[in-house]
């Protein structure tokens, strides 16, 4: 019990300094902190009560909910949670053990778009914005220009 409980102290710290930097009020007595992010989220308040009480994990579709609005992963949650570990959830671009992909570069905006699943009506948008990022931060890619407008 003793690995479970310190599982759910861990993670509940976690989401409380999650909270705190998304601007949760979950510190002061009426803050309403709890009250807010279940109700940004969708979930139950007893849900997230329970589970800055170290009472018990949420479900998945309450990590899923909690994910979106803390603004991370579902895989960092599960993580985090200790339900799974990070072998058990490998990321797509990580290093196959038998080296078939040594040497694959970041992907570009328009692979980035199609692995994040944004949507048709969207991905123009989305690969220009990232362009628009890279270029400015200087961290191009190999391989990846920025698209030109057709008044240029």
């Amino acid at each position: 019990m003793g690995e479970k409980s310190s599982d759910m102290e861990r993670f509940a710290g976690w989401v409380e300094d999650l909270m705190r930097e998304r601007g949760y009020d979950i510190d002061s007595p009426r803050g309403g902190g709890r009250s807010r992010l279940a109700e940004d989220a969708g979930v139950h308040r007893a849900a997230v009560t329970r589970l800055l009480q170290r009472q018990s994990l949420p479900d998945l579709e309450t990590m899923r909910a909690l994910a979106r609005v803390l603004g991370v992963g579902l895989r960092d949650m599960l993580i985090e949670s200790g339900r799974v570990t990070a072998e058990d959830l490998p990321l797509p671009d990580g290093p196959r053990k038998d080296g078939a992909d040594a040497g694959r570069g970041s992907a570009t905006p328009a692979e980035a778009a199609e692995l994040l699943g944004i949507p048709d009506s969207h991905r123009r948008q989305f690969v220009e914005m990232a362009e628009m990022i890279i270029a400015v931060s200087g961290a191009r890619p190999q391989g990846v220009h920025p698209r030109r407008s057709a008044s240029s």
